[in-house]
């Protein structure tokens, strides 16, 4: 079974000099390089969509602070503040 498949891409002549130079400071491959930084933006990009559906469902309950985390956690939990 085939685990990974080969992409091709274009970058300017600048950003080449530098991936190159990266990838032996790195002691990475190319490709090695190009999947960590890919990784790093899809990791990214899921925390941020992840961050805006629950900004969006707190402002649906009523929840606009840190304040309104907190105190409802305490009444989660029974505390008295």
């Amino acid at each position: 079974m085939k685990t990974m498949e080969a992409l091709s891409f274009t970058f300017p002549s600048e950003m080449i000099k530098e991936i190159r130079e990266l990838a032996k400071k790195e002691r990475k491959t190319r490709s090695q390089l190009a999947r960590d930084a890919l990784n790093q933006y899809i990791q990214t990009k899921r925390w941020r969509d992840l961050q805006m559906k629950m900004a969006i469902r707190a402002r649906s309950l009523g929840i606009t602070s840190e304040e309104d985390v907190e105190r409802l956690i305490h009444e989660y939990r029974g505390v008295k503040t």
